[in-house]
């Protein structure tokens, strides 16, 4: 541990919207785990945010790294353990981030059990995600991050063509948003999410291991998207060179993935995937 910092507290903890549990990472001596109803939330190391255990938080930074050189103004919708905004404050000195989180005890919790304090030049607004999104000002990110559960679920609100309007508010012109949903059987949710988001930016790229991508079992996508050229060709590079091989795919493959579907909008009769119960077992 740092000079300093407090030696965390494995243990389960009440927060705003239930109960999370955090769990000491018996491999690595800084790594700690943050569940929420069973399911892994975040995964922080506090010696080294540059460790990333999660691969598809691995196939975000990925896109982060090929994004302008400097410092980036980040927006993440969704706090968790603040992976992310650990990560670019360590790989992007000088960064600037507002998270947006709606439970204020979790963030508390972060605060006072993971070191969030030491990240630098970072912002919390206690909001759910439309809300806080609101309170940004216009053309004033460079990347928003859009990493926002319950439980296992993207919240439905946040998938909609009219918050996509919001979060191209608040980019830059070429500014950059990083998605990650999860999905199954069928993918109809990523469909519909996809369809709404390449209508709302020219430049869209969707990676995920093969087999989630086919639709054959439950797991996590990322999405990356821009008004401005994406460098896909790097992209498909360093998603195929992880450890799970994953597949980049633009243009006409992803129309051909979308086929058709329509955009969620807000009133929609949409349910959000859930994930086999035995998945996290």
């Amino acid at each position: 541990m740092a000079r300093g910092q407090r030696e965390p507290t494995p243990g389960h903890y009440q927060v705003t919207f239930g109960e999370v549990e955090l769990l000491r990472d018996l491999d690595r001596q800084d790594g700690w785990m943050l569940l929420k109803d069973g399911v892994p939330q975040s995964y922080v190391d506090l010696q080294d945010p540059t460790f990333l255990e999660f691969e598809y938080v691995r196939l975000m930074a990925d896109v982060i790294d090929l994004i302008d050189e400097g410092p980036l103004t980040c927006v993440h919708v969704g706090g968790g353990a603040c992976t992310i905004p650990r990560y670019v404050a360590a790989t992007r000195p000088g960064s600037r981030h507002i998270v947006i989180e709606p439970d204020g005890l979790l963030v508390n919790l972060v605060r006072e059990q993971l070191a969030l304090r030491s990240v630098p030049k970072l912002k919390m607004i206690i909001a759910g995600g439309r809300e806080g999104t609101a309170k940004v000002w216009d053309d004033s990110a460079d990347l928003v991050v859009l990493d926002a559960f319950v439980g296992a679920s993207m919240p439905v609100e946040l998938a909609t063509q009219e918050y996509l309007g919001d979060i191209t508010r608040i980019l830059r012109p070429s500014g950059t948003l990083l998605v990650n949903l999860a999905d199954g059987q069928g993918l109809a949710f990523a469909r519909r999410l996809l369809a709404g988001i390449t209508g709302a930016f020219r430049h869209v790229a969707l990676m995920a291991e093969p087999g989630v991508m086919r639709g054959r079992r439950f797991g996590n996508l990322i999405v990356a998207a821009s008004r401005e050229e994406l460098p896909l060709r790097l992209l498909t590079r360093r998603a195929a060179g992880g450890l799970t091989q994953a597949r980049c795919v633009s243009g006409k493959e992803l129309e051909n993935f979308i086929a058709g579907a329509a955009p969620i909008k807000d009133g929609d009769p949409v349910l959000a995937p859930v994930p086999p119960a035995a998945l996290f077992d």
